[in-house]
């Protein structure tokens, strides 16, 4: 897909599993079930789903996925399957090699959106991308070397603290056009200062919008994950951003839909739903 200068490839780097309850927060599990099936531990799948956008000169990624190097106790309680992709196997069939990225934006820094982010050899810990430069909003840095009691456990620090020792983590404030047709949307529901890629031309955009909207069937605007930390926030930033996606015609990139990769949406009586669905990019459908 091209969208203004930037190709846009879908990277792929495996799934996991998070607890459905978790995952929808008050609605009730025969709502939800039917959308997303859960597993006898009560775990609905997740993609850990990435972009990559080249232009010849940059070759950027938006997140990084669970990333490796996780003991057996983390692998079975996330239900963590890589053995069809990694990041890297991914990126290699993209044809591109860790030391071409030039730029690697963080959406926020739960583990699930930032564990590629690095790589362990020899218990010594190094940037995955060793020519780029990482991107995350300064208030979400600071919340995640503290976080509260509730959700300290969706931060791991060695999984994004080494970057800002290197001095390769940019921390960003304010309102911010990270290049010309990629603009970063502060929003701050599910974490403090989590950002979503906005890319656009004069006639196309697709949003990468990250823990708003993971699954296709969280348009429901009730449909707001339990680790949200300002739930009532989740629900005016969907109501905003769902309405211009419907006016201007965006494609919805979700991060974490199973099946589902992109989306446009409709606003119907019933409220928001998708449109037309998408198991890569619309471009690419038959």
């Amino acid at each position: 897909m091209k969208i203004g200068n930037y190709k846009l490839s879908i990277i792929e780097t495996g799934t996991l599993g998070l607890d459905g309850g978790a995952m929808f927060g008050v609605v009730p599990k025969p709502l939800w079930v039917r959308t997303n099936p859960a597993d006898d531990s009560n775990r609905v799948k997740l993609a850990a789903r990435n972009l990559i956008l080249e232009n010849g000169e940059r070759k950027i990624l938006i997140d990084t996925g669970v990333g490796a190097n996780w003991d057996d106790k983390f692998k079975r309680i996330y239900n963590l399957d890589q053995s069809k992709n990694t990041l890297f196997d991914s990126l290699k069939t993209s044809g591109i090699n860790p030391d071409q990225i030039t730029d690697v934006i963080l959406t926020h820094l739960h583990f699930d959106h930032t564990g590629g982010a690095v790589i362990f050899e020899d218990n010594k810990i190094f940037p995955a991308f060793p020519n780029a430069r990482y991107y995350v909003r300064k208030k979400q840095f600071e919340w995640a070397n503290n976080p509260s009691d509730r959700d300290k456990g969706s931060f791991v620090k060695d999984r994004f603290y080494p970057l800002y020792e290197e001095g390769i983590l940019a921390l960003i404030e304010g309102g911010h056009e990270f290049e010309e047709g990629i603009e970063l949307l502060e929003i701050n529901g599910h974490t403090f200062s989590q950002q979503m890629v906005k890319i656009s031309d004069s006639s196309k955009t697709l949003l990468y919008c990250a823990d708003l909207i993971p699954f296709a069937s969280h348009f429901h605007i009730p449909y707001v994950m339990g680790y949200d930390l300002q739930p009532l926030i989740t629900v005016l930033e969907k109501k905003e951003y769902l309405a211009r996606a419907v006016k201007e015609n965006w494609i919805i990139f979700f991060e974490h839909d199973p099946e589902i990769v992109c989306a446009t949406v409709e606003s119907t009586e019933k409220g928001f739903s998708a449109k037309e669905t998408f198991k890569g990019f619309p471009d690419d459908q038959q």
